[in-house]
This record gives structure tokens, C-alpha cells and sequence, in this order.
């Protein structure tokens, strides 16, 4: 039989699984606890790192349905992230630059499983923000040169029938006049 405060522990991590939209397992040993501090500041507001137990994890990682209990060995602590993923990549990445012994396993990322190498690239990755707005960008010079291209022909129309309505005005030099052309 389960021990409520272990039954109590996995679901918890559980529904961290579900509500996060990416989650990163890290190596931690070697890290103190003031880096760990920093390494939890580096990480933003939209994630939440936390030291766990393997066993636990792995149990709450399944009923959630994700799987990687490939990476449930050693030292384990996992970044829920709730926020934007790159983010909280780009931090993970940047804090174990500077701090070799914390290390990056593995992860997943709206339930697909990622290695450690795929991590690294979404931490190189722009921000949902920036990537909006070139796309945004993008968009509006689309939109703009759209506008010019409809209206273009429309413009050439009315140079030629301003040209040929002030080429009658002048009496018509060089067009036949309609009598002209009926004889």
C-alpha cells in the first residue's frame, strides 16, 4: 500500500505534467544551493524547477502520459514550464554554460518526447514575441505590396482615359474625329 504523503507527491508532479507546455529533466549534482537559487531566477516566471525523486516521477511522468524514463537516473530536477518554452530553454542552456554541472537530459515538449541536442536548439530559437512580430512584419509589407499590385491597373486606367479625355479637348490631333470615321 502507498504512503499517502508518496500518493500525495506523484499526483502533484502529475498535474504539473499536464499543465506545463514543455518540461526539461536536468542533472543537478555538484550544484549549490545559492546557484540553484540563481538557476531558478534565470528561468522566469513561467517555470517552476523542481528537485524530484526518480521513482515518483516516473510513475506521475506515465500517468500523465508522457515518457522519459530514460532520463529518471542520478540527481533529477525537472523545469515545468507554463510559459513560453524558449525562454525558459534559453536560461537552462545560458546558467549550464556557466555552470558545467548542471545537466541538460532530455525533455518534452506538448507531449513529444525531446533528446537534449533538440532543447539546445529551441534555446536558440526567438521568442514567441519576436517571432510574432516578424511575422506580423511580414504580413503588413505582404498586405502593403498587395494593395500597390490591385491598384496599379487601376491607376493606368485612369492615366489613359485622362490622356485621351484631354487628347479630345484639344480637338484631337492625330485621332480620327467621329465624322471622319463615318465617311
Amino acid at each position: 500500500m502507498a504512503r499517502p504523503d508518496k500518493v500525495t507527491a506523484v499526483e502533484d508532479i502529475t498535474d504539473k505534467f499536464r499543465n506545463s507546455n514543455a518540461a526539461v529533466v536536468t542533472a543537478y549534482t555538484g550544484l549549490t544551493v545559492a546557484q540553484l537559487k540563481q538557476l531558478r531566477r534565470s528561468l522566469g516566471e513561467n517555470a517552476q524547477y523542481r528537485v524530484v525523486k526518480n521513482t515518483l516521477t516516473k510513475i506521475a511522468a506515465n500517468e500523465a502520459g508522457i515518457q522519459l524514463d530514460e532520463h529518471f537516473k542520478g540527481s533529477t530536477a525537472v523545469a515545468f514550464v507554463t510559459g513560453d518554452p524558449v525562454t525558459a530553454a534559453k536560461g537552462l542552456r545560458d546558467f549550464a554554460k556557466e555552470n558545467p554541472n548542471l545537466v541538460i537530459k532530455g525533455g518534452v515538449l506538448d507531449g513529444k518526447a525531446l533528446t537534449a541536442d533538440e532543447i539546445k536548439k529551441l534555446a536558440d530559437l526567438e521568442s514567441r514575441e519576436v517571432l510574432l512580430a516578424k511575422l506580423a512584419g511580414g504580413m503588413k509589407a505582404s498586405m502593403a505590396k498587395a494593395a500597390a499590385t490591385f491598384q496599379a491597373p487601376l491607376t493606368k486606367f485612369v492615366r489613359t482615359a485622362d490622356a485621351l479625355r484631354s487628347k479630345v479637348e484639344q480637338g484631337g490631333a492625330g485621332t480620327p474625329a467621329p465624322a471622319e470615321a463615318a465617311e
